[in-house]
């Protein structure tokens, strides 16, 4: 992994016969990599576009040279997307660009290209094959003219790693980077094999987690102990915090499509895309930027304008970037840091972020070591020390910029030694609000320093309660809490409220039947849950012990289920909804927890303080396709989560 974490820059580069359509059929203009599955085009009419691939302006030479002077260090292309149709030679299909007028190995043209520029050529692979015949599920529109009948998943997984093999052996990718794994006929165990036989030809080789089914979301993460990959793969959203621990890359588009759609004019600024890159190294991960080239074989102009202009800010400020590793601070006001850390000499990046304001006050709050030297990279200013506070001489410096870049100045700071900075400290706590009472722990990570609290509505000082192990907090109050170091303020002081709530009532005791009443309704291709909830009818059976699924539930359907949950006790329950595709629950009318939308199986979680007795439940659930799943936990204060048991159903 280590080329890759010294990279922090790719290129995704969607690119196939999707390409041809540029995104329109029939009166639609939406349409993108997805197109034949979106505008439900069949096999036979799709296949009329493979003998009108010839892309007579494809140059890999100008791909890699592009990608070169942006500052992109590797480059994924898209080998195979869903649609099954190969950018290479394969003996294993015809459904390959060398049957075609143009008969160009293009993942062999850019491989070359890439080498030849120093960039790391990566293959994108779907795992998922919308036109092979063993290939399953059948995409759910066209099961009545082309049926299921006689198809081998077996089989088909067989010719998939035959097709693998071919990648890795004739073109030796850097990174294997697999997706498509969602739909229910991928398992853990075809991911496990799959991974197996990756590491068996190109031990060096990197996988990313989407060879497995443990994925956890588009946010592209798992806490599965046996999940494989190597990288973990958030799309179109970078982490709030990043992930500390894990390797993972962020890869997003530069307008709303992956592939080319000429209808598509949401282009993203060159300022965004740039400050997305920093965002994303300051926080440890990886930025994979997507381009979706032209049927003809050129980027669109947009995409070209853009990655010149990123190239420019690069060539000024590539050496904060490339190499460096997360921020070590909590909070940065101005703007991003990045970090080349050494064991004798240290050098913290400073993004900042300013639109039209020349003089930026900097405070590197926490930092102890000494500070050697500090330079705007760039020859855009200079920066100077702070003026003292008090007795103490803070590491803050101002930032007097002459030439500010309209993307991000960046000030490089250089320290002895490796970064010592005290964090600020964390306040943890199942919740804000409370019945009883609330127990609150407070973690501070850096070592050699003093963390103290107060919740009587005065600052904390370095004489105040030490906080170095449970609080319990019996009333409303504002929890301050502050790290000291030699007997001077070292942190910022965190606040955090908790309040003392009353439950809310229970309803009479009218429900004397056990689990909840159950209704469905069938033909649903929603994207949200829709705010009126009719439609539905009564399911068979029409009850369901539990807030799960019945056998063999199907797709396009969505379930209500309705009734009364019994609390024990007055109390603050929290609770936890998971599912796939999306779901609600609501208690007492009011909305609990939101897990709505299309996403693979998802947790979300939301707290009600209850009065001992029932109260109104209502929990709906909905699957457009693919895989299903739907369970309710919940937990007490200081309890751990387990799932809601029928006793505590009734309807």
């Amino acid at each position: 992994m280590a080329w890759w974490r010294q990279a922090r820059f790719g290129m995704f580069i969607h690119w196939g016969l999707y390409s041809i359509p540029a995104g329109t059929w029939d009166d639609r203009t939406d349409h993108g990599e997805w197109i034949r599955d979106s505008a439900q085009i069949p096999v036979a009419t799709y296949e009329r576009f493979q003998p009108q691939w010839n892309p007579v302006k494809f140059d890999a030479e100008k791909w890699a040279t592009m990608a070169a002077k942006a500052g992109m260090k590797y480059l994924v292309l898209t080998s195979k997307h869903h649609d099954g149709f190969c950018l290479f030679d394969s003996k294993q299909t015809d459904w390959d660009v060398m049957n075609t007028p143009s008969h160009r190995d293009v993942c062999k043209e850019l491989a070359a290209a890439c080498k030849r520029h120093g960039i790391a050529f990566c293959t994108y692979y779907s795992i998922m094959d919308w036109r092979h015949p063993d290939y399953l599920p059948r995409r759910p529109w066209e099961r009545a003219t082309r049926p299921e009948a006689g198809a081998d998943f077996a089989r088909f997984e067989r010719f998939l790693h035959a097709q693998v093999t071919e990648v890795i052996e004739q073109y030796h990718p850097a990174v294997m980077w697999f997706d498509g794994e969602w739909e229910n006929t991928w398992t853990h165990e075809r991911g496990v094999a799959l991974f197996d036989l990756c590491r068996r030809l190109a031990p060096g080789m990197i996988v990313n987690n989407r060879v497995d089914v443990h994925r956890g979301g588009m946010g592209g993460f798992s806490d599965a102990q046996e999940a494989k990959g190597d990288f973990a793969t958030p799309e179109q959203e970078i982490p709030a915090i990043g992930v500390p621990g894990v390797d993972w890359e962020s890869c997003m588009t530069m307008n709303r499509h992956w592939g080319w759609n000429a209808a598509d004019t949401d282009w993203k600024t060159s300022k965004e895309l740039v400050q997305n890159l920093i965002d994303i190294a300051g926080k440890g991960g990886n930025y994979l930027l997507n381009v979706g080239p032209r049927a003809d074989g050129t980027f669109p102009d947009q995409a070209v304008e853009r990655l010149r202009e990123i190239g420019r800010w690069m060539d000024e400020n590539g050496e904060s970037i490339h190499g460096t590793t997360a921020s070590v601070f909590d909070k940065t006001p101005w703007g991003r840091c990045t970090v080349r850390a050494g064991d004798k000499v240290s050098t913290l990046y400073l993004h900042v972020f300013a639109d039209g304001d020349n003089v930026v006050p900097l405070p590197l709050p926490g930092l102890a070591n000494k500070v050697r030297s500090v330079r705007v990279l760039g020859g855009r200013g200079h920066c100077s020390p702070m003026p003292k506070s008090g007795e103490r001489e803070k590491p803050d410096y101002l930032l007097t910029m002459t030439r500010p870049d309209p993307i991000a100045t960046v000030v490089a700071v250089e320290i002895e030694g490796r970064p010592d900075v005290t964090r600020t400290p964390k306040v943890v706590a199942e919740s804000e609000l409370f019945v009883h009472h609330i127990d609150v722990k407070v973690e501070q990570p850096s070592p050699n320093v003093v963390t103290t609290f107060t919740v009587d509505g005065s600052a904390p000082i370095a004489s105040s309660p030490r906080a170095n192990s449970i609080i319990r907090i019996e009333d409303s109050c504002l929890l301050r809490t502050a790290s000291f170091r030699d007997g001077e303020l070292a942190t910022a002081v965190v606040v955090r409220p908790f309040r003392k709530v009353d439950p809310s009532p229970a309803v009479e005791p009218v429900a004397t039947r056990p689990g909840l009443h159950l209704l469905r309704r069938d033909g649903v291709d929603w994207q949200t849950i829709p705010d009126d909830r009719a439609g539905f009818a009564p399911a068979t059976p029409d009850t369901t012990a539990t807030v799960t699924l019945p056998k063999a539930i199907g797709e396009h359907v969505a379930l209500r289920m309705q009734g009364f949950l019994d609390a024990p006790d007055d109390d603050l329950y929290r609770f936890a909804l998971t599912s796939d595709d999306g779901s609600k629950l609501w208690i007492d009318g009011e909305l609990v927890v939101d897990n709505d939308g299309l996403h693979s199986t998802a947790e979300k979680r939301g707290e009600r303080a209850l009065g001992k007795g029932l109260h109104p439940i209502e929990v709906v659930w909905f699957n457009r396709t693919g895989d299903v799943a739907l369970s309710l936990g919940w937990a007490r204060a200081g309890a751990a989560f387990e799932p809601v048991p029928a006793a505590a159903l009734r309807h």
